[in-house]
């Protein structure tokens, strides 16, 4: 007799819709205990805002559902609990910051159903792989020619009263590229007919794009200041060099290769051995903004606790209304959910990331070409890796980078990429089921 699992007999679309509705339910929980402790007492502004919330998801879940009807269940929904706790973060640090941060929701959202309408069929972006790959070194040199330098770090383009960050979407164009050119020269690339000292290689002509893109990243690092944007897209090639060849000769040399111009740059980049001094020595020089970022988020998230004091509750503004913590918004956010949601709940939001990367390997792994593989692959090794670095950065395992924190820290750039991100798994995951049925 097979077992009653309950919640799993749902259809996937009900299962979704269900989980979406827990999300709601933190959401106008959430605003509603920031504006009951900041204010002693109740306002109709939050729950405005948790209805608008609710009402983009269940459009996006409409549009799935009659859209990709046979799509992962789970990601959706994931991305709703992220973007719920995000949003009630910043309407606790500051609730202008909330109302630009929910209409970026919308945005996002919006591109995610634009993704999952135009690439329903997910092997249409095979044919553009060279173009994505042309667009992301289009964007990263407009990043480096004339982006505007924040905080040491040329990261951002400003159009009109708007800052873009290309890089997010330019490992999005990234992972495509390397799908497409991976799938196509996989073969050849796994068995290499030349040798160097007694290894095998590839030929030149094989491994030069991928040669092209190793040193790309190393001249992000020294062009653009930026650690973080660097770090991540040599991780993303590296790791889908591994999953196309399964050879792990390719990473021990990029790792190598990253290593040695690494600590190149750092001779001759001050930013970066600022950042990285800052994090080997954080309580050397407080009064440093990078020192005092660190230590500031290592207090914060000591205060939290286990159990944390609760949302609007926690110590994170100073007496002049500002945040303890430098941008705590954006980089440090993570820092602010510790406090105020304690180790259950930081521990609770990674854990939601895991679901989300493994949701991304799981669609890779049931996909049936290539392409879709290595695509979904790519981009779930791009939001774990992020996470990864950021989280690292504000407890001080790893230097501060500059990125964000997928679907949680504020910034329109972030939020629409990581949509853009959700639609393309759905769309790979509905081709994926729907060959399996």
């Amino acid at each position: 007799m097979t077992p009653d699992r309950g919640f799993l007999r749902l259809p996937m679309r009900n299962r979704e819709l269900s989980l979406i509705g827990l999300a709601l339910l933190i959401t106008t929980a959430g605003f509603a205990a920031v504006q009951l402790a900041r204010a002693q007492e109740f306002a109709s502004s939050p729950l405005i805002a948790a209805a608008f919330f609710a009402g983009a998801y269940l459009v996006a879940h409409l549009v799935v559902r009659f859209t990709l009807p046979d799509a992962d269940p789970y990601v959706l929904p994931i991305t709703a609990v992220l973007t719920a706790i995000g949003l009630i973060e910043i309407y606790r640090i500051d609730a202008t910051l909330a109302r630009d941060q929910g209409i970026w929701i919308l945005i996002g959202l919006a591109l995610f159903i634009g993704v999952i309408i135009a690439f329903r069929d997910i092997r249409r972006l095979e044919t553009l792989r060279y173009t994505c790959g042309a667009l992301a070194v289009v964007l990263l040199l407009a990043t480096i020619t004339l982006g505007a330098q924040v905080n040491g770090a040329r990261l951002w383009i400003r159009i009109g009263g708007l800052q873009i960050q290309p890089g997010e979407f330019a490992k999005i164009l990234l992972v495509i590229f390397l799908a497409g050119y991976l799938r196509e020269r996989r073969e050849v690339l796994a068995a290499p007919t030349r040798k160097l000292l007694g290894v095998g290689i590839p030929a030149l002509r094989h491994s030069l794009p991928l040669l092209i893109i190793a040193g790309a990243s190393l001249v992000l690092l020294v062009a653009m200041n930026d650690l973080g944007s660097s770090l991540l897209f040599y991780v993303i090639a590296l790791a889908m060099l591994y999953i196309a060849t399964g050879r792990l000769l390719f990473v021990a040399l990029g790792g190598g290769l990253f290593a040695l111009g690494a600590a190149a740059a750092v001779q001759i980049t001050p930013h970066v051995q600022t950042r990285i001094d800052g994090w080997l020595h954080p309580w050397a020089n407080e009064q440093a903004q990078c020192c005092y970022q660190i230590t500031q988020s290592i207090y914060t998230i000591a205060d939290g606790g286990v159990l944390g004091a609760g949302f609007g509750r926690g110590l994170i503004l100073n007496s002049a209304g500002g945040t303890i913590i430098p941008f705590a918004q954006t980089d440090f956010i993570y820092s602010v959910i510790a406090n105020e949601m304690g180790l259950v709940g930081a521990a609770a939001v990674i854990l939601l990331y895991l679901l989300l990367a493994w949701r991304g390997f799981r669609i890779a792994t049931t996909a049936d070409d290539g392409f879709s593989k290595l695509l979904a692959a790519g981009l779930a090794t791009a939001v774990a890796f992020q996470v990864f670095v950021i989280v690292g950065g504000v407890i001080r395992l790893l230097p501060l980078t500059g990125l964000t924190l997928p679907f949680v820290s504020y910034g329109g750039s972030s939020v629409t990429a990581n949509f853009a991100i959700a639609g393309l798994l759905l769309c790979i995951s509905q081709r994926a089921n729907r060959e399996r049925v």
